[in-house]
Parts: C-alpha cells; sequence; structure tokens
C-alpha cells in the first residue's frame, strides 16, 4: 500500500477528476460518432479515474467529505468542458441549478 501514500489525497482526488474529464470529453466524441475503439478509449479513462480515486478514500475513510470534494471537481471539470470546449449554452433556470448543486456540495463538505 505504498502507492497509496504517494500523493496526499488532494492530488489523488485531482487525478481522479482529471481522468474523469477526459472520460466525459471523449464520450462527447463517442456520442457524435459511436465506435468499439472510442468506447474502449472512454471506459479505460473512466477506469483510471477510478482507481486514482481509491488512494483518495483509503487515505482519509470518509465518503461522505471525500465522496463531495470529488463530486465537486468533476462537476467543475464537466462545466469546464461543455463550456470552455463545446461552447454548449444553458439557461437561466439550468444555471440557477448548476449554482445550487455546487452550494449544495460545498455546504455539504464544509467542516464546520
Amino acid at each position: 500500500m505504498e502507492l497509496v501514500n504517494l500523493l496526499p489525497e488532494f492530488c489523488w482526488l485531482l487525478l481522479s477528476a482529471a481522468f474523469f474529464a477526459v472520460g466525459e470529453y471523449l464520450s462527447k466524441k463517442f456520442a457524435a460518432s459511436p465506435n468499439v475503439r472510442m468506447l474502449l478509449w472512454v471506459c479505460s479513462t473512466y477506469l483510471l479515474g477510478t482507481l486514482a480515486w481509491l488512494p483518495a478514500i483509503v487515505q482519509t475513510n470518509r465518503l461522505s467529505s471525500t465522496g463531495t470534494a470529488w463530486l465537486l471537481l468533476s462537476i467543475l471539470a464537466t462545466l469546464g468542458i461543455g463550456f470552455g470546449i463545446y461552447h454548449e449554452r444553458v439557461n437561466s433556470v439550468q444555471m440557477v441549478g448548476i449554482v445550487l448543486a455546487i452550494v449544495a456540495l460545498v455546504l455539504l463538505n464544509h467542516r464546520g
């Protein structure tokens, strides 16, 4: 288990979210043109993201706070890809929903 302690928890979470972000990017490509090769790339990046998540949860053994931190990172990655790369648009009601989801995750992860 030396690999688990190679990086601090937050670095594992960032790495996991980065693989998730690549998976999101590739899944959008897959949706536009489905094929087996792209499917394997998508699944591989999501698998690597999950494998990077495991050391973080082992280090903390706190699913609620570690999980919500990962969810916040994954939401930010998904929004960044959708808005920044694919230039997707959302209406005002959807934007309120996104903001409330982020606020909820921050509040759930607050250590008061």
